[in-house]
């Protein structure tokens, strides 16, 4: 039976057959280093999203670093869009002198 060579770094190959990847007689641990390395991102990246902890490649002792970003960057954005209505509101406000 032949085999589809998948990743030939790793060694993977697939059985068309059963439709499985295995091992051309070499080891998964490359594989499972990635994977593990894929998983850790992932994991931070899902807990950016609350705002809380360590991230993977931030300094000790920031663990609510974007929490804080967030809250002044949600304020100044706020106040642009309110300053932004309050001027509309103003000028329709606003009679012309009529002579």
């Amino acid at each position: 039976m032949a085999y589809i060579i998948v990743l030939p770094e790793f060694g993977l190959v697939a059985d068309p057959v059963i439709g499985l990847i295995t091992s051309a007689g070499e080891s998964f641990t490359p594989v499972l280093e990635k994977v593990a390395i894929l998983e850790a991102t992932s994991e931070d990246l899902v807990n950016m999203l609350a705002g809380e902890g360590n991230m993977l490649a931030s300094f000790p002792n920031r663990e609510k670093g974007l929490a804080i970003g967030g809250s002044i960057t949600s304020f100044w954005y706020g106040l642009a869009v309110g300053l932004f209505i309050a001027g509309i509101i103003a000028f329709q406000l606003i009679k012309p002198v009529v002579s």
